[in-house]
């Protein structure tokens, strides 16, 4: 199953290492300075749904996923890539190296160190000193560049095949952007936002104008305020009401401390929960419970540590994903092994039955008969849109 892909992207020194370990469990190295993360890390999370399992009384048996008291951990891919600084467009930094390790992400989490202990470049300085508005401003330019910029190669050439030729503007477009995994709607959409003029004679006030409305069409942004549990609140205010994303507050150190002393057995607590059961107190010293009853406080006040509500806005909220569950068998759910509910696939809202078939294997697809929906035991064509937590069977020739 071809999983989403997600990039964890920032400057440098804002957390993203942190995040990245406390969203997939996966320890890289951590450091307050810039570049420590070089290469891309690669990981796996999990995005939670309600598994149907409980409405049919029987434990499921998952194949592709995981299941934890009743819900679905569904799998995501996720990238931590090195940080980005001002002018990485033109190679400064790690800049060139970055951007392409970004051309597969379906979604962007772009790092903000929202309490502005950080410069542009990532070196540390006085807390507050730096400024998020505007660290969020120069990524999101700089993706738009590295897009202008490949967009605009060879632009007089290229162009004139829309007289020549009577080619679309997105078709050609399109083209100019085939390793960034961006299709043709979404550039049709992002025309239809962006301010140009005519197209022989763009320069780069409209490159950048038509990027910009790509980037935020095909690769959905949204902020993690890391850092907010030592932030001021009012910047976080400022940063949620001038921001054209979601804004999420985020401490990644605190889900991370959180994950370590679950695994000691010191608390109980599933990641990505709102709250966590101290297991045994007794066990526990002075500065560990102090530490604890600080992210408590964290958490009662944003409905968590923020790590995972962050990740599942980018799938479900931005990139608009819903969980479907193919079976074989409608009545009991299960598949020709009697495996109960045995994968979930994550599909675009707005799917069909017979999207969901060609996702399943292209034979089902090519010979689509008709669909069963196993909860509601009714039979589908093939352009019924699907519905988050479906249960699904497919009938083909």
């Amino acid at each position: 199953m071809v999983k989403i892909l997600v990039g964890i992207v920032g400057k440098p020194n804002v957390g993203k290492s942190t995040f990245f370990s406390a969203i997939t469990q996966h320890i890289v190295e951590i450091a307050n300075y810039p570049f420590t993360t070089i290469k891309p890390h690669l990981g796996t999370a999990f995005v939670r749904k309600p598994c149907p399992h409980t409405i049919l009384g029987k434990a499921c048996n998952p194949r592709n996923s995981l299941c934890m008291d009743g819900i679905r951990m569904i799998p995501v891919n996720v990238m931590d890539v090195a940080g980005l600084v001002p002018d990485a467009h033109k190679g400064k930094g790690l800049g060139n190296k970055f951007l392409d390790d970004l051309r597969n992400s379906d979604a962007l989490i772009h790092v903000v160190d929202i309490s502005g202990t950080t410069d542009k470049e990532g070196n540390i300085i006085g807390p507050g000193a730096g400024n998020p508005v505007e660290d969020i401003e120069f990524i999101e330019k700089e993706i738009a560049y590295w897009i202008s910029d490949i967009i605009s190669r060879n632009w007089k050439k290229v162009s004139r095949r829309i007289d020549t030729a009577n080619e679309r503007l997105e078709s050609i477009i399109s083209e100019q952007l085939s390793g960034l995994g961006i299709d043709e709607m979404q550039i049709m959409e992002a025309l239809q936002k962006a301010s140009f003029g005519p197209v022989d004679q763009w320069n780069e006030k409209d490159f950048l104008s038509v990027s910009l409305e790509i980037l935020r069409t095909s690769k959905p942004i949204v902020i993690a305020a890391n850092k907010a549990d030592i932030a001021d609140e009012n910047i976080l205010n400022e940063l949620q009401k001038k921001s054209k994303y979601p804004v999420i507050a985020v401490s990644a150190d605190y889900e991370l401390a959180l994950i370590k002393a679950a695994k000691m057995g010191l608390i109980s607590y599933r990641p990505g929960d709102n709250t966590f059961k101290i297991i045994n107190e007794s066990r526990l010293n002075e500065a560990q419970k102090k530490a604890l009853d600080k992210i408590s406080s964290f958490m009662e006040k944003n409905n968590g540590t923020g790590v995972q509500r962050v990740l599942e806005e980018t799938v479900f909220g931005q990139l608009k994903m819903i969980a479907v569950y193919p079976v074989e068998d409608e009545t009991h759910w299960t598949d020709k092994g009697g495996n109960i509910l045995p994968d979930v696939f994550l599909m675009k809202k707005g799917s069909r039955a017979i999207d969901l078939a060609y996702k399943v294997h292209t034979d089902l697809g090519n010979n689509f008969i008709r669909a069963i929906d196993a909860k509601k035991k009714l039979v589908l064509g093939r352009e019924y849109e699907l519905e988050d937590g479906d249960v699904i069977k497919i009938i083909s020739k």
